[in-house]
C-alpha cells in the first residue's frame, strides 16, 4: 500500500498540476484565454470516449500497472512537447496525453480493494481521498512557487518530473488478479450507474460540479490578478482549498459511507464557493478558500464508497473509469466555455455561476435518486452474507 500511496500521489500531483500551470504558462507566454481555455479542455476532452473502454480492459486484465505507467509516460512526454513547440500546438499534445486520463483516478483506486482487503477498505479509501487532496494540495502550490522562483516553463517540466516518479513506484506495488467473471461489454458500467439510483445520483451531481468547475482555473488566475497579487498566485488558493479538503476528511470519516454525503456536501461547497466573489483582497480570498475546502472534504471518499457498495466486484473498475471520465469530459467543456462566457461576464461573475452550479448539482442529484428503475443492489452487502455462508 505505501507503493501504492505513493504512485498514485505522483500521478495525481503532475494531474493537479496540468491546470494551473498550463493556464499560466500559456498567459504569460501571450497565448489568449480562449486558446488557454481549449487547451486545457483538449487535455480532459478525450477522456469522455477513453474512459469506458479503459474500465472494462482495467477489469479484464493481468498489466494493469504497465497501463498506468504509459498513462504516466505519454503525460511526461507531452509536457515536454508543450514547451517546446508553438502554442497552437498545445491543444494537440494535451489531447493525447488526456486520452488515458481516468487512470490517473479510476485506474488507480480501482486497485485498492484487491490491495487493502475488506477490513481495511474504509480506511483505505480515506487514505486514498487523502492522496487527492495531497496531490492538489501540492500541485497548485508547487506551480506557483516554481513559476516565481523558476519560470512557468519549470512547473509545466516538474510535471514531467512527477509523471517519472510514478512510474518507478509502479515498479512496487503488488499485482491485483483481473476479476473472475471476465471482462464486461464497454457499456454496462454505463447501464448498472443510470439503472442505480443512488449511484445514479452522486455520478450526476459529481459531473455537473466538475463542469462548471473546468470555468475556474483560468478565471481564478485573472482574479488573483486582479486582487493585485499576479496570476502567479492562483496556485495558493486552490491550495488554501485543499487545507480545508484534509481537515473534514479526517474529521468527518464516519459520514464517507453514506452516499448523500456527496450531495451535502458539494452545496455546502456551492455556498461557500460563491463567497469568492466577495473577496476584497488576497488573505480574504484565501480564507474563503479553506471554508470552500471544509464543505467540499468528505465528498470524494464518499463518492469512493458508493461506487463500491453499489457495483460489483466485476464493473467497480469500469464503473470508476466511466464516472471519471464523465466527470473529466464535462470539466474539459466547462474549459472550453470560457472564453463565451468572459465576454458577458467578470472573472467575478463567473466565480459566482460557478458556486450556484454546485447547488444545482447537488439538487439535482437528489431528484434523480427519488425515481429507481429497478431494485438498489448493495455490493457490501452481498459480499457479506456471501461471508457469512
Amino acid at each position: 500500500m505505501r507503493a501504492y500511496y505513493t504512485a498514485a500521489t505522483l500521478a495525481r500531483l503532475g494531474d493537479e498540476m496540468v491546470g494551473p500551470a498550463l493556464a499560466v504558462y500559456l498567459l504569460t507566454r501571450g497565448t489568449n484565454p480562449a486558446l488557454t481555455g481549449i487547451t486545457l479542455a483538449a487535455y480532459a476532452l478525450p477522456s469522455m470516449l477513453t474512459g469506458p473502454l479503459l474500465g472494462s480492459w482495467l477489469d479484464g486484465t493481468r498489466h494493469r500497472r504497465a497501463a498506468l505507467a504509459g498513462n504516466q509516460v505519454a503525460l511526461a512526454m507531452a509536457m515536454i512537447g508543450i514547451v517546446v513547440t508553438p502554442s497552437w500546438a498545445g491543444p494537440l499534445l494535451a489531447a493525447l496525453a488526456g486520452l488515458a486520463l481516468p487512470m490517473t483516478s479510476a485506474g488507480f483506486s480501482a486497485m485498492v480493494p484487491g490491495l487493502a482487503g475488506p477490513a481495511r477498505l474504509t480506511r483505505a479509501n480515506s487514505m486514498d481521498s487523502l492522496s487527492f487532496s495531497a496531490a492538489a494540495m501540492a500541485g497548485p502550490a508547487t506551480v506557483g512557487l516554481l513559476a516565481g522562483l523558476i519560470t512557468p516553463t519549470g512547473a509545466v517540466l516538474a510535471i514531467a518530473t512527477a509523471a517519472v516518479g510514478s512510474v518507478a513506484a509502479l515498479a512496487f506495488i503488488a499485482p491485483v488478479p483481473p476479476s473472475p467473471h471476465g471482462r464486461q461489454p464497454v457499456l454496462t458500467g454505463l447501464r448498472h450507474m443510470v439503472r442505480t439510483p443512488r449511484l445514479r445520483a452522486v455520478t450526476l451531481a459529481t459531473t455537473l460540479s466538475w463542469g462548471s468547475t473546468g470555468l475556474l482555473i483560468v478565471v481564478l488566475t485573472e482574479r488573483t490578478d486582479q486582487l493585485g497579487v499576479g496570476e502567479k498566485s492562483s496556485g495558493f488558493v486552490l491550495t488554501a482549498m485543499e487545507i480545508g479538503c484534509v481537515i473534514t476528511n479526517i474529521a468527518l470519516i464516519r459520514l464517507q459511507d453514506r452516499w448523500w454525503t456527496v450531495l451535502v456536501s458539494l452545496a455546502g461547497y456551492g455556498i461557500a464557493l460563491a463567497s469568492w466573489s466577495l473577496a476584497g483582497s488576497f488573505p480574504v480570498l484565501l480564507a474563503l478558500a479553506v471554508a470552500a475546502g471544509l464543505a467540499l472534504g468528505p465528498q470524494f471518499p464518499a463518492l469512493l464508497a458508493a461506487r463500491q457498495r453499489y457495483s460489483p466486484p466485476e464493473l467497480l473498475g469500469q464503473v470508476g473509469a466511466t464516472g471519471a471520465s464523465l466527470k473529466i469530459g464535462a470539466y474539459a467543456l466547462g474549459s472550453a466555455l470560457v472564453g463565451p462566457l468572459r465576454t458577458v461576464l467578470s472573472p467575478v461573475g463567473v466565480i459566482a455561476v460557478v458556486g450556484l452550479m454546485q447547488i444545482v448539482a447537488a439538487l439535482s442529484g437528489w431528484a434523480v435518486s427519488r425515481w429507481p428503475r429497478e431494485s438498489e443492489p448493495d455490493a457490501v452487502a452481498t459480499a457479506d452474507r456471501r461471508r457469512s455462508a
